[in-house]
């Protein structure tokens, strides 16, 4: 234990035997308080909300720094009940793209620290940085402060690059060097699943001992099953409708486009359906996806199915809810997914799902259980998955009871105790590497 940290020698082991009290979240590129399937905001910001809900109630505090990206934002925000988002001025408010971020980190970095240092030393014990960006920022208000950096990836430029959709660019070589920077620096790495874990330590050379395994959650007080002739009725949709749902971010990583071709598909085989067949693709443009953003509207018309494709804004958890209930089935198609949240919470309201085999969504969806894991993406493959769900009530109704169950296992309060349990970690292995600096 080395070279673990450059700044490992000086941190005071006295600092890391005190009991948490403040964690400082980093979520640098999207806030918390943005909505969820437009812009760069998605599964990535539920999970820091709801996280930071579940530290609050164990009572401890979190700020979230977030970069501010309009003028009509406070300075601080308050969440709710011992949640505070801060707003940090670093760059144009508005204009600046993801990618152009790391130019800004050093000015992200000094205001983080600059806030701490207006308070007695010792304000936070533990970081908590999400994603690249903010890992970088972590791993200097890490060595700074005297306190352990706790990393969640999220995504992964090595694995997002390995499974390109079509039109997608690669992740640049700065986030790739970045990462591994991260990796490096963190006292521990929290991983959404096993496979991912996996990928840090074989692709990123992660030590193993510095890897958990803990998977986000699915509020389950908001999405429960709810009688879908009810939810399909306050939607304006037909009774006896069959309803296959894209919810997420518009981009060709989500492959929102193969939902539409597999609905084409579908009603070539089954010219009957078209009557009763309904494809709702929730959610906003997003990274590559905003250079098209009537793509998927011209695709629909070119395939003849823009009479069955429905395209609806990004929604509120409560509204979402509804469409769950109402769906047939939801398609998440996606090239990669370091978990898939959308699937949790389709399979929470009683809703089969049909999904891609890739990343976390072979944790996610219970194969065969819960709903249907695709290889590959050929939209016949889709297809096929759809009509069979279409065409047997019994069996859509077995996978959506089944999903519930299944999902029960995925509630924000369990991630939030293995969470906890990471930061003690964390703070044991700092406390470590101190003692190892010291002798």
């Amino acid at each position: 234990m080395t070279k673990r940290h450059g700044g490992a020698d000086v941190v005071r082991v006295d600092r890391l035997v005190r009991p948490l009290r403040r964690v400082a979240m980093l979520s640098v590129h999207t806030s918390p308080l943005d909505q969820p399937g437009t812009g760069d905001a998605g599964g990535m910001n539920v999970y820091v909300v709801e996280l930071s809900r579940q530290l609050a109630a164990h009572g401890i505090a979190v700020d979230i720094f977030t970069r501010a990206t309009s003028r009509s934002l406070p300075p601080v925000v308050e969440l709710a009940p011992g949640i505070v988002v801060r707003h940090v001025v670093a760059g144009p408010l508005e204009g600046l793209t993801k990618t152009e971020l790391p130019g800004q980190l050093c000015t992200f970095a000094r205001e983080v620290l600059r806030t701490e240092a207006s308070y007695a030393p010792g304000y936070y014990d533990v970081l908590h940085s999400h994603y690249w960006l903010s890992g970088q920022v972590g791993a200097l208000a890490r060595d700074r402060w005297g306190v352990p950096l706790v990393h969640s990836m999220h995504t992964m430029a090595k694995v997002k690059n390995s499974l390109l959709a079509e039109g997608d660019v690669e992740e640049p070589l700065a986030r790739l060097i970045g990462e591994g920077q991260v990796v490096e620096a963190a006292d521990l790495i929290i991983a959404n699943t096993a496979a991912e874990g996996r990928q840090l330590i074989d692709l990123y050379a992660a030590e193993p001992e510095r890897v958990r395994v803990i998977s986000p959650g699915v509020d389950l007080t908001v999405f429960t099953p709810g009688d879908r002739q009810q939810a399909r009725a306050r939607l304006g949709i037909a009774a006896d409708a069959l309803v296959a749902m894209f919810v997420g971010r518009i981009q060709p990583l989500k492959a929102p486009d193969l939902v539409i071709k597999a609905a084409a598909l579908l009603l070539r085989r089954r010219p009957e359906l078209r009557e009763r067949l309904v494809v709702p693709v929730i959610g906003g443009p997003s990274g590559s996806g905003l250079e098209s953003p009537r793509a998927l509207i011209e695709l629909a018309a070119s395939l003849g199915v823009s009479d069955v494709v429905s395209f609806v804004p990004p929604l509120e958890q409560h509204e979402l809810v509804g469409y769950y209930r109402a769906a047939t089935l939801v398609c998440v198609p996606s090239y990669n997914e370091s978990f898939g949240l959308v699937a949790i919470e389709a399979q929470a309201c009683g809703t089969p799902v049909v999904a891609a085999d890739v990343g976390g969504l072979s944790t996610a969806v219970a194969d065969g259980s819960s709903g249907f894991l695709i290889d590959g993406h050929d939209p016949s493959d889709y297809a096929d998955a759809f009509e069979r769900l279409m065409s047997s009530p019994v069996l859509a109704a077995d996978l959506g009871r089944a999903g519930v169950e299944h999902a029960r296992g995925f509630g924000w309060e369990r991630t939030a105790s293995e969470t906890l349990a990471a930061y003690d970690d964390a703070l044991q292995l700092m406390r470590s590497d101190a003692v190892a600096m010291a002798e």
